[in-house]
């Protein structure tokens, strides 16, 4: 009989500014963007483009973005992060330790893991990257940062990461039974899966060094182990899996990336172009599903709900409609745990 009773789990999400001002979202931009993951420049280059470009123009752009949807509690992704990590402790019970860290800001990873290892019984730590699709940017910066801060400890317990969520049943359950819960489906014209976007030469990174031959094109029609880690192909699988499950029917919807930073070409198609052609072409009503994320926040909320609404009404559209994310739902928790103790 082990003589550990606790395990300790330790979610990760990307992060959010500490309030809605100018100098906070200027101070998360600069976290943000000069992380090497994020922008694959020469440090210099890197230094200079965000410090000097990105983060002083954007951060007054931004804040006013933030304003729109900060609530009187704080980030709506910090608090749906916050709340699902308190639900699933409660679920989870006290044969296990629940911790929550962002990626970047506030609450710090390092404070999450000292906690977990500063806590008597824990024998195993599973760290848990809250990103369905697998990305250098978002998953493999937070791998690095838990690694990081691993090798400072003179004693590390076990470990484990959990991998991609985008093709687990727990994960289209859930998102399905809320979105059947709250939308009425047959309302709507067309869905459209809007993903968050990243640049094309990360995918082509990741294409030479997984051997995956990537065109960037036909070859993310289907998964297979040669493509399963790449973010396009594992998008457009998710989009596959929600619309069956849904029930959705074929020409009534459609995959797209967004969030566009920048000069360079990005992954496509691009959700604001998809949008006008969908409006130009008689689609009056669209609801628009956002499986690359687990809690709403700036993205969704404002990017979405707001900007993409008003461009589709401003091409010939009647309403378009943001589908909630799994936030801290009791059907995402009740599905976390399930994959959490898949491990």
């Amino acid at each position: 009989m082990s003589i550990f009773q606790k395990t300790g789990i330790l979610l990760l999400n990307l992060g959010t500014p500490l309030s809605p001002e100018t100098a906070d979202v200027r101070k998360y931009l600069r976290e943000f963007l000069c992380d090497p993951r994020v922008i694959d420049m020469p440090w210099l280059q890197r230094q200079l483009l965000v410090n000097c470009i990105i983060a002083p123009f954007r951060a007054p752009k931004s804040a006013k973005q933030y304003k729109e949807i900060w609530t009187k509690e704080g980030s709506p992704l910090l608090i749906h992060s916050q709340n699902l990590a308190k639900k699933l402790q409660q679920k989870m019970g006290d044969a296990y330790a629940v911790e929550l860290g962002m990626r970047y800001q506030h609450p710090p990873v390092s404070d999450a893991l000292n906690k977990l290892l500063k806590t008597e019984g824990i024998g195993k730590i599973v760290i848990v990257p809250l990103y369905p699709q697998y990305s250098a940017s978002a998953t493999s910066s937070s791998v690095d940062k838990v690694l990081e801060l691993l090798r400072k400890q003179d004693v590390i317990p076990p470990f484990v990461f959990t991998g991609p969520f985008y093709d687990n049943p727990l994960f289209i359950e859930a998102f399905t039974k809320i979105w059947k819960k709250e939308y009425k489906l047959e309302e709507y014209d067309y869905f459209l899966f809007s993903y968050h976007g990243l640049p094309e030469r990360h995918i082509m990174t990741a294409s030479v060094e997984k051997n995956m031959h990537c065109n960037l094109n036909g070859c993310c029609g289907e998964l297979s182990l040669r493509n399963y880690f790449c973010y396009r192909a594992s998008c457009f699988h998710t989009t596959r899996l929600l619309a069956d499950a849904l029930q959705l029917k074929k020409g009534t919807y459609s995959a797209s990336f967004q969030s566009r930073l920048g000069k360079d070409p990005w992954i496509k198609p691009y959700t604001d172009t998809t949008i006008i052609e969908k409006a130009k072409s008689g689609i009056k009503k669209m609801l628009v599903f956002s499986p690359a994320f687990v809690a709403d926040c700036l993205e969704t909320i404002y990017e979405v709900k707001v900007e993409y609404a008003r461009l589709f009404k401003e091409h010939g559209g009647e309403t378009l409609h943001l589908a909630e994310s799994l936030n801290d739902n009791d059907e995402w928790v009740e599905a976390l745990e399930k994959i959490i103790l898949g491990q």
